[in-house]
């Protein structure tokens, strides 16, 4: 088991299915990620990445999951003011959740745009 506690410099990594309500194109056409990729009426189920390097991250997730893996920082959740919660599962102990506050599981729109435009896509 990992801490219960979260450094702000912590990243999170999250696998986004390829369909295109979950990205957007920008006029050249960059493609950035929709607010709806990070919604989740239970909790937004991410992996904690606890200072592994972010190939090794992708690479374990990859072999378990299917999408494109996007991150961004426990400070950018602070940032929206999203709540990140240790959720570790029996078969996978860097499970993580980010919720929009301390009694509401889904993030606002709000937060959800805030916090796509701060996510990077690193494949």
């Amino acid at each position: 088991m990992l801490p219960d506690k979260f450094s702000e410099h912590e990243i999170l990594y999250r696998a986004v299915l390829p369909e295109s309500i979950f990205w957007k194109y920008d006029e050249k056409r960059n493609k950035r990620l929709s607010s709806a990729a990070l919604r989740d009426r239970n909790g937004l189920s991410v992996d904690r990445g606890y200072y592994k390097l972010d190939n090794e991250v992708i690479n374990d997730m990859q072999s378990r999951l299917d999408g494109e893996i996007i991150s961004f920082t426990v400070k950018n959740c602070n940032k929206v003011n999203a709540l990140v919660l240790y959720r570790p599962s029996s078969k996978n102990q860097y499970h993580s959740e980010v919720h929009g506050s301390d009694t509401q599981k889904i993030m606002t729109d709000s937060q959800r745009k805030r916090l796509a435009k701060l996510a990077k896509i690193l494949n």
